[in-house]
């Protein structure tokens, strides 16, 4: 003998045929992936560290920062979590203030012109500092020094070679 089976669902005609998809196994549904619940929630960062991040960001003229919000160091300021240093530039990248380029899970943070300008005002620094990135590096040698002096040799110039071949005086 079968069980009986239950009754069919009468049709609604205001509401069409039955849904059919609620009826697959649980095998079957996929269930929203742990990575569309990540949002951007927010994040207190204290006023001590946000200063420290501006005034790093400042002195170099940009900032690399790892896509790893549960990190519990940033790579170059070690007593700043990575978190907070990805909301504080999220959030200058979102004024403009700075342009952001996304490579190999990392993040490339590169100061504009009108993030130069905010972060003098919110450091309260002199018209005359700038970052690092526009500030021309002093060459390690004497940049006057004469073509012949420079190369160090007898002044031919061709190469190290010292073989005796067509031309060469002995």
């Amino acid at each position: 003998l079968k069980p009986p089976r239950p009754p069919a669902r009468a049709r609604d005609p205001q509401r069409g045929p039955p849904n059919r998809s609620l009826a697959l196994p649980a095998a079957g549904r996929r269930r929203p992936s742990r990575k569309a619940k990540q949002s951007s929630k927010m994040v207190l960062i204290p006023k001590k560290e946000r200063k420290q991040i501006l005034e790093h960001l400042f002195k170099e003229g940009v900032m690399c920062v790892k896509k790893d919000p549960r990190a519990c160091r940033h790579n170059e300021l070690e007593d700043i979590p990575n978190l907070h240093v990805m909301m504080v530039l999220r959030s200058l990248c979102s004024r403009a203030y700075v342009t952001e380029k996304f490579n190999w899970q990392w993040y490339y943070y590169f100061l504009t012109n009108e993030g130069i300008d905010y972060l003098r005002e919110v450091l309260h620094l002199p018209a005359q500092v700038f970052p690092s990135t526009l500030t021309k590096q002093r060459p390690t040698r004497p940049a006057l020094a004469g073509a012949d002096t420079a190369g160090g040799g007898d002044g031919k110039g061709w190469g190290k070679g010292k073989g005796k071949g067509y031309g060469k005086d002995e």
